[in-house]
């Protein structure tokens, strides 16, 4: 994805000029200031500030916000199927915090589980939804972030779901923090988009560990398009820059706050994943937090 930088227009002071005819400054016209051009505003397991995290009604309320796109976390079945859900097990999210290990457990029986009521009661009945469904809601042009939270043994179920699936190659980024998953993904499919999550914290001196140079090499031997990063203070335009320079696109996660967002946007990166994509959105179009 590109990098966005604010422009302007330049206004004319007269449609015409003839001889004799001096248009005066104070007659020009005066431009309306552009509206800065965003990175794409993607939904954090959807719009996860006012609905369950990684639920159909998440992902769309997050077309209804005006998001470009959506993430959401996938976990295989103990029957092989792909769901979408953050945690390994349910009890966070299941009402009255059932407990179930995803990997050792059947779709039937996760399907059974209310993960809505914990948010708020207006979304009791809210299932657990699977990756076919969750595809199945991201309309025409729209971005699909795709983070898988377990292991390789997920790939041949991913493949054969992206393959017969309806998103197209560009709406899609595989996203994970799991080397061995991104390595196997990519040499099985290497047409499919993948990006590597990462964590960022300060060292002593407060400069981003890990170091741009660091992990640039180790981009390279995954062989993926992207990199996503912990949106921590510690980044800067440099990090970004030097990814850019190297052909590699910059997103970062989960920003919230619209200073910390216009910060990112100043630094070019591709993408910001939020929990608020409406309201954020609004914040950088007016700058009115």
């Amino acid at each position: 994805m590109p990098l966005f930088r604010f422009s302007g227009l330049t206004a004319l002071a007269c449609a015409v000029w003839t001889p004799g005819c001096s248009p005066s400054p104070s007659a020009a016209p005066s431009a309306a200031p552009s509206a800065p051009r965003l990175p794409l505003i993607i939904a954090h397991r959807g719009a996860s500030g006012h609905a369950p995290e990684n639920t159909l009604a998440a992902f769309r309320l997050a077309w209804e916000q005006g998001a470009d796109g959506i993430e959401g976390d996938f976990h295989l079945t103990r029957d092989g199927h792909i769901i979408c859900l953050h945690d390994a097990n349910t009890k966070r999210t299941a009402a009255g915090g059932v407990m179930m290990t995803v990997r050792d457990t059947t779709l039937d029986a996760l399907r059974g589980l209310d993960v809505g009521s914990w948010k708020d009661p207006a979304f009791q009945g809210e299932r657990i939804p699977t990756l076919a469904e969750v595809m199945a809601v991201v309309p025409p042009g729209k971005k699909f972030f795709l983070e898988v939270k377990c292991g390789p043994e997920i790939v041949p179920a991913l493949l054969n779901a992206l393959e017969t699936g309806p998103l197209t190659r560009d709406q899609v980024t595989v996203i994970s923090f799991n080397d061995s998953f991104i390595q196997l993904f990519k040499s099985m499919a290497p047409e499919w988009r993948a990006s590597w999550l990462m964590d960022v914290e300060p060292d002593a001196g407060g400069a981003p560990q890990p170091p741009v140079m660091t992990l640039l090499p180790l981009l390279g031997r995954l062989e993926v398009e992207a990199t996503g990063l912990q949106a921590d203070e510690s980044l800067d335009a440099q990090y970004f820059a030097r990814l850019r320079d190297s052909g590699l696109e910059g997103h970062v996660w989960t920003v919230n706050s619209p200073a910390a967002a216009r910060r990112f946007v100043a630094f070019g990166v591709d993408s910001i994943t939020t929990d608020v994509p409406g309201p954020l959105r609004q914040a950088l179009l007016t700058g009115v937090d």
